[in-house]
């Protein structure tokens, strides 16, 4: 479902070039759940937006559902990706001006934004945010901020899941949380794949994979 061939990535900055991908090799199959692990720095957030189609390789071709998601424009690139991808990030990008609801729909197109507040309020209600719907993002905790950025990531009924560091900042009760929602995903069938560089996730994941400066030090 997800490949990579051969996909470096080098900033440049005024320091001199950061190879923070290098000719890394991946193939991910429909509805598995795989763990990329790794220090900081050693290229996961890259590796993760790139899959996403939200950062362009150096070099090298990234393929979902056989379809090479750098060959065609960004506007076609932004629409693949609201309708099959969902992001999970460890900072969760809420919009702090927002509801929380509102953030939920902010996936939504303008005609089914209209709709789908229905399947909002049921993703929060699935979520333990009923009664945190109206509240802006700003008066949420840490835990609440991450389910809330979780169901907007679902809103869409992606098919992937991607997540970076899902649960970096949380404490061991959300943070269990936050993995069980995952693996409720998977369970029905859904692709995820999450970066981090904790082991807190690896006990549900078909496959850990290890990353050391944009490489794959061994597959298991």
């Amino acid at each position: 479902m997800i490949q990579l061939e051969n996909v470096s990535k080098i900033y440049h900055t005024k320091y001199g070039n950061i190879k923070a991908l290098d000719k890394v090799n991946l193939y991910v199959n429909k509805g598995e759940f795989v763990v990329i692990r790794g220090p900081s720095g050693c290229g996961k957030t890259t590796l993760l937006l790139s899959i996403g189609g939200m950062l362009k390789p150096t070099e090298g071709k990234i393929f979902i559902s056989g379809k090479n998601i750098y060959d065609v424009n960004s506007r076609e690139r932004a629409r693949f990706r609201a309708e099959n991808i969902g992001f999970v990030f460890q900072l969760f990008h809420l919009v702090p001006y927002l509801n929380v609801v509102e953030n939920v729909l902010l996936p939504a197109g303008s005609v089914k934004k209209k709709y789908g507040r229905t399947e909002a309020e049921r993703l929060l209600k699935n979520f333990e945010l009923s009664d945190r719907m109206l509240h802006k993002t700003t008066e949420l905790s840490t835990g609440e901020k991450q389910r809330t950025a979780i169901a907007r990531a679902l809103f869409n009924h992606p098919s992937i899941i991607l997540a970076d560091e899902p649960t970096g900042n949380l404490d061991p009760e959300n943070a269990d949380k936050i993995v069980k929602y995952l693996e409720e995903f998977h369970k029905d069938g859904g692709t995820v794949v999450v970066v981090t560089h904790g082991k807190k996730v690896d006990q549900y994941a078909d496959r850990v994979i290890y990353m050391r400066k944009g490489k794959f030090e061994k597959l298991q």
